[in-house]
């Protein structure tokens, strides 16, 4: 079948194994807690993906990662949103390394090779804050960092070799503050994952409250930007936006792209149903990867968020038209005499809830379409 075709070449050439590994598994097994999804994303070397191949990573361009992240979803909704916040978190040391002072490459090489997965505690568009905002407090000792805070939800709570996280600490030079990223242990002391997520929509994300209590976190460990606040940070607070906003818009498309599948594979639905679905999804993926071809030269700049957002908007309408007319065109049957339809249906709804919610976005873009400063809150 052609549908999903370009998406499953691009996860078998970049991730091979991984999508026939998905497939082996029922849905609802990849869903649970404890889902064995992880692991198979793990093997494929799925950690590296977005690690430069000078770094023994898999050096995937922006398009192909969106790509992958829609294959992913049509297999498992939970993986591909768990693995959009590691990759959201890599992508965030990817851009620090382009200004940094050298320890990230380090750090990238590490995770690439040992399959390590980041869970993020960055504040993911927080109200009143941007998505690197930091949400820990910092308190800086002769042996490290000192972290405490809570993160909730935060996937991969289980499965994380590391927590990222955003923080406020005094530049080295004496001359203010500067954003850092920690990359925190999940071993490590005063660390707590305790429960949160009380859904089955989405189980398999591991989505539960990480807390930090004095974390004590290495020197080594701590990236600093090395830049004052200002427009810098702004720019990598952008690109991280960028990111998380691609990733997860094909991620959710992912899932719906599941149902519509299920629909191709029954010549009884009228043709014209059937290429109706595709082309409303197809276009909504088209949105994304135009805005992924830009991503190397301009995403740190707001005018490609903005377009990204309008991306990912125009994806979840395509969500909301597509998703209910597979799942009549399926018919009760497939319904009632096993769970995935009634899954699926309900798991796609998950990308209205990340941020921002378009009701929360919708004054700071039209401000931003009248020539004004585009400001996220």
């Amino acid at each position: 079948m052609r549908f999903l075709a370009r998406e499953r070449s691009t996860i078998d050439n970049l991730l091979p194994g991984l999508d026939q590994a998905l497939a082996g598994h029922p849905l609802l097994d990849l869903e649970r807690p404890g889902t064995p999804g992880i692991q198979e994303f793990r093997t494929a070397g799925g950690p590296g993906l977005l690690v430069p191949t000078r770094h023994k990573g898999v050096g995937a361009t922006a398009v192909e990662a969106v790509r992958v992240q829609r294959a992913i979803g049509a297999r498992s909704p939970s993986l591909a949103v768990a693995t959009t916040m590691h990759h959201f978190s890599m992508a965030s040391l990817v851009v620090l390394s382009e200004t940094g002072d050298g320890l990230e490459w380090m750090l990238m090489e590490g995770i690439a090779t040992t399959g390590q997965l980041l869970a993020s505690g960055f504040a993911e568009g927080r109200s009143g804050a941007g998505i690197l905002q930091p949400t820990m407090t910092a308190e800086v000792e002769p042996a490290g960092v000192r972290i405490s805070g809570v993160k909730r939800p935060c996937s991969l709570a289980h499965s994380m070799d590391l927590l990222t996280a955003s923080v406020r600490v005094p530049r080295l030079d004496g001359g203010g503050e500067q954003l850092a990223v920690a990359l925190i242990p999940a071993d490590s002391k005063g660390l707590h994952v305790s429960p949160f997520w009380g859904s089955f929509v989405l189980a398999g994300a591991e989505s539960d409250q990480i807390t930090l209590d004095g974390v004590l976190v290495p020197e080594d460990l701590v990236v600093r930007t090395e830049t004052p606040v200002g427009k810098a940070l702004d720019e990598l607070q952008t690109a991280g936006f960028v990111w998380f906003e691609l990733l997860m818009g094909a991620s959710y498309l992912g899932a719906a792209s599941a149902l519509v599948e299920r629909v191709l594979r029954r010549p009884a639905v009228p043709a014209a149903d059937r290429v109706a679905l595709v082309a409303t999804l197809e276009a909504a993926m088209g949105g994304l990867e135009n805005v992924a071809r830009q991503v190397p030269e301009h995403q740190a700049e707001e005018e490609l968020l903005a377009e990204c957002l309008f991306a990912r908007y125009a994806a979840q309408d395509a969500i909301a038209r597509t998703v209910p007319r597979a799942v009549e065109l399926l018919g009760g049957m497939a319904f009632v005499v096993g769970d995935d339809v009634g899954y699926l249906a309900a798991a796609v709804h998950g990308l209205g809830f990340h941020p921002p919610s378009r009701p929360r976005a919708a004054e700071d873009l039209a401000n931003y379409l009248e020539d004004g400063p585009l400001v996220i809150h």
